[in-house]
């Protein structure tokens, strides 16, 4: 019998880099305020932040 383990998952949010019209994912940061993550080719930086009143969206482009 294989016994299944429950792994919590990362939050994370699809972004689309139009700089490299590339796809990534982005995820939470230790303290839960924002998403953050770089462009998996020119390594721009992008931060999302965590608020009231957001978004349930959970794909973004970034320019």
């Amino acid at each position: 019998m294989i016994e299944v383990v429950d792994v919590e998952q990362k939050k994370f949010l699809s972004i689309l880099f139009k700089c490299c019209n590339v796809y990534s994912r982005i995820y939470q940061n230790k303290e839960g305020t924002a998403y953050v993550g770089r462009c998996p080719k020119c390594l721009k930086s992008v931060r999302i932040l965590i608020g009231e009143g957001g978004t349930s969206a959970r794909f973004f482009e970034v320019y």
